[in-house]
């Protein structure tokens, strides 16, 4: 493997904003397949982050009965189920739909894209599911993109630093804010989830003006305006424009005992067996991250927490922040994925002398899965080895 490369890659968002998108988005969902090398792929979007028991048991059985007995975690919280066998998709929906994990409208399933704070309380939660609905109740919705991403942010700023089209903060006051693109407003707390729609709303109108099919905010064309506050004035929310709104200095979930009450773990390269994901329970609840892992909150005390973290670490999760392997990711890789150059989930390892950043393997140049902001890049090459580079910004 050849050393990493003395200069930082800037990948910018230029050639984003100059793109022409002229077909439709093709991004699976847990209703539309994805074809793959191993096999069927379905994305399930999981709006809140919540499980509940029977939904993870759900999900364990139908990747044992349908799948290859594994379970993958995305950047965005998703759970993708692998290895489907054809004719499989029916099967699937029927177990989802039984299970609550399916929309009552079919047509608004890959719309429900939403990261949430793994850690947040009963209020901003309602947020989410509030907007959920709203997502779901409304026809016009259905013309957001799959990738078209929501932020539900408890203040921390760990979901708001994700680069979401559309972010709601909520403020120690009590309030909430309203972010998007460099704009933010200030919204009372109870208005926060239909601004949010109205947000959306206001993007698919700025994509329509523009005319080049843009999927999310950030390819719109420079000086295209993204007319929020005249959406929020049609909805009869009042909004305050806040300048120079900083946003919180937040991070990802750390595995571990967080609160004295929380258990957090990490899933190695983001998949589990199903004997693992199993291994979750018993739980009141199981938050998917966009970590890649899982927070279960909810214990009595720290000593009950500390036990439960103890059999996560037996049954195979990462459990400590000192561990190597937090914040190494990688893409499927060869032999789910035709394009990808080398067998990646092999080849992943933590990287000696990483500056403090995520490692992120990946099998060809879409560099599928990548974290967000700044972090290092190994890609696989025609020649069989990886070029290493640090990636200073999005792509």
């Amino acid at each position: 493997m050849p050393p990493s490369s003395p200069k930082p890659q800037d990948r910018g968002e230029a050639h984003i904003q100059d793109r022409v998108r002229d077909r439709g988005d093709a991004c699976p969902g847990a209703l539309r397949l994805h074809r793959a090398d191993d096999g069927a792929l379905a994305r399930l979007r999981v709006p809140t982050g919540v499980l509940t028991p029977r939904q993870v048991t759900v999900l364990a059985d139908a990747a044992d009965r349908l799948g290859d007995g594994h379970l993958s975690l995305t950047s965005r919280g998703n759970i993708e189920l692998r290895g489907l066998g054809e004719g499989c998709g029916a099967g699937l929906a029927e177990l989802l739909r039984a299970a609550g994990l399916l929309p009552a409208s079919e047509r608004h399933e890959r719309v429900r894209n939403m990261v949430v704070s793994p850690l947040a309380g009963a209020d901003v939660l309602a947020w989410a599911r509030r907007l959920d609905e709203l997502l779901c109740g409304a026809d016009w919705t259905t013309g957001l993109s799959g990738r078209f991403l929501f932020a539900v942010d408890d203040g921390r700023g760990d979901a708001a630093a994700l680069a979401a089209d559309v972010t709601l903060l909520a403020t120690p006051d009590g309030g909430a804010l309203l972010r998007v693109a460099d704009r933010t407003y200030r919204v009372a707390a109870a208005d926060a989830p239909r601004a949010a729609l109205a947000a959306a709303e206001a993007f698919l109108a700025a994509a329509r003006d523009a005319g080049t099919g843009a999927w999310r905010v950030r390819e719109l064309p420079p000086g295209q305006d993204v007319d929020v506050t005249e959406h929020l004035r049609r909805a009869a929310l009042t909004a305050e424009p806040v300048p120079d709104a900083a946003l919180p200095p937040g991070g990802p979930t750390p595995p571990g005992v967080l609160d004295d009450r929380t258990v957090s773990v990490l899933a190695r390269l983001g998949r589990v067996t199903t004997d693992r994901f199993r291994a979750l329970l018993p739980a009141d609840e199981v938050r998917v991250t966009p970590w890649r892992g899982f927070v279960l909150p909810g214990f009595p005390d720290r000593a009950a927490a500390e036990a439960r973290l103890a059999e996560l670490d037996a049954a195979g999760f990462l459990t400590r922040a000192d561990s190597p392997w937090v914040g190494v990711t990688a893409c499927t890789g060869r032999p789910g994925c035709a394009k990808s150059l080398s067998d990646v989930r092999a080849d992943a390892r933590p990287l000696a002398g990483s500056p403090g950043l995520p490692v992120h393997w990946s099998g060809c140049a879409r560099r599928c899965g990548h974290p967000q902001g700044a972090w290092v890049d190994a890609v696989a090459t025609a020649g069989g080895d990886y070029e290493v580079t640090t990636v200073t910004r999005d792509a």
